[in-house]
C-alpha cells in the first residue's frame, strides 16, 4: 500500500498587516520588502491565541473535505515549531479539540520543513500497516517570536495553518517518492536562542531579545536554493521522473526570489510554479499546505497531475516528496 492526500484544509488569523503597516513600526518600506521578499500582507494572530485552535480550523476543514470524521483518524502528526506551550505537545492538544480519539499524536519540529517531514513519517506509518488514515499538519504563530524592531525577519513571517487528510492507496498512487535530509552543522543560520536549556528562562533573556527568531539572510538564501534543488532531482530520479513530467512545483514560501532562483535551476517556471506568499508571508510549516490548498481551490492541478513539492528551515532542514494527485 501507499498513501494519498484525499482532503486539504487551512485557517489563517483574522489580523492582516501589510507592508504599509510596518512602515509605521519599523524603518522600512512597501517597495523595499516587495523587491527584496515579494511579500506584501502577513496574517498575525491575536497575543494568547492558542496555534491547536488554528490547527483545528484547518483540521476540520481537512477532514471535511475528504469526507472523514475524527473517530476515523488513527494518526495526528503535527508540524510546528510554535507550539501552545513547551508541553505537552500541541498536537494532543489538537486531538482532544477534534475529538480524534482513535489516534496517537505528536508535534514535528523540524521548522519550515515540518510538514513535509510529517508527511513523509505519515506515509511511512501507513505502508507498514500501522495506520489507515492520518491527519498532518503545519500550524505555526512564529509572530511570538519576532522583534517589530528587526526589520531584516519581522518582515518576512506570517501565521497560517494547513491540514491533510492521507489514507491508504495503491502503491503506484499518492506519494511516489520523498526524501528528507539535515545539517545540524548550520543551526546558527535560524535559531531562536531562548528559553531552553541552554538558555533557562530568566528577565535578562527578554531584555536582550534573546527569545526572538535570528536569522543570517544572505547564507540562508544560498543553501536554501543549493539544497532545494538537490533534493527536488533526487526524488525526481526516486519516482522514474524528470521535470518535464511535472505539472505544479508547490515550494516552501519563504521568498519570491529564492522560488524564482530555484525555478530557473531546475527549468519550471510560470504557471507551473505555485506562488502565495504575497498574502501570507513565510508561515514556516504551514506554507506547503496552504499553498496546496489553495492551488486545489484554483484548481493549478488535477487528479493524475505530478505534484512536487519542497521545503527548507531551520535545523538545517530540507525535503521533497512527489505526489500524484
Amino acid at each position: 500500500m501507499g498513501s494519498k492526500i484525499v482532503g486539504l484544509g487551512m485557517q489563517v488569523p483574522d489580523k492582516k498587516i501589510s507592508n504599509h503597516d510596518l512602515e509605521k513600526m519599523v524603518d522600512t518600506t512597501d517597495k523595499w520588502i516587495v523587491e527584496r521578499t515579494g511579500i506584501k500582507n502577513r496574517r498575525i494572530s491575536d497575543p494568547g491565541a492558542a496555534n491547536s485552535d488554528m490547527a483545528l480550523a484547518a483540521s476540520q476543514k481537512a477532514l471535511a473535505d475528504a469526507r472523514v470524521s475524527a473517530e476515523e483518524i488513527d494518526l495526528i502528526l503535527l508540524g510546528t515549531c510554535s507550539p501552545d506551550m513547551a508541553l505537552p505537545s500541541t498536537a494532543c492538544f489538537l486531538q482532544s479539540k477534534l475529538g480524534a480519539s482513535n489516534a496517537w499524536a505528536m508535534d514535528v519540529v523540524a521548522a519550515c520543513s515540518g510538514f513535509l517531514y510529517s508527511l513523509s513519517m505519515a506515509d511511512s506509518q501507513i505502508r507498514v500497516g500501522r495506520a489507515k488514515k492520518a491527519l498532518v499538519i503545519g500550524s505555526e504563530m512564529l509572530s511570538s517570536f519576532l522583534d517589530y524592531t528587526d526589520r531584516s525577519t519581522c518582515i518576512l513571517f506570517g501565521d497560517g495553518a494547513g491540514a491533510a487528510v492521507i489514507a491508504e492507496c495503491d502503491d503506484n498512487d499518492g506519494l511516489l517518492a520523498c526524501h528528507m535530509q539535515s545539517d545540524g552543522n548550520l543551526w546558527e543560520l535560524i535559531h531562536i536562542p531562548a528559553p531552553g536549556t541552554i538558555n533557562p528562562l530568566t528577565p535578562d533573556l527578554i531584555s536582550s531579545k534573546m527569545i526572538y527568531l535570528r536569522m543570517m539572510g544572505n547564507e540562508t538564501f544560498k543553501h536554501a536554493v543549493t539544497k532545494m534543488c538537490e533534493v527536488c532531482h533526487k526524488v525526481l530520479s526516486m519516482s522514474g521522473y524528470d521535470i518535464d513530467d511535472v505539472n505544479l512545483l508547490v515550494p516552501h514560501q519563504a521568498n519570491e526570489r529564492i522560488i524564482t532562483a530555484i525555478g530557473k535551476r531546475l527549468g519550471i517556471t510560470g504557471d507551473r510554479v505555485f506562488i502565495n506568499l504575497d498574502q501570507y508571508g513565510n508561515t514556516s510549516a504551514a506554507s506547503i499546505p496552504l499553498a496546496l490548498t489553495e492551488a486545489k481551490a484554483q484548481r493549478r492541478f488535477c487528479a493524475g497531475d505530478l505534484v512536487l513539492l519542497v521545503a527548507f528551515g531551520a535545523g538545517l532542514t530540507w525535503g521533497a516528496a512527489l505526489l500524484r494527485m
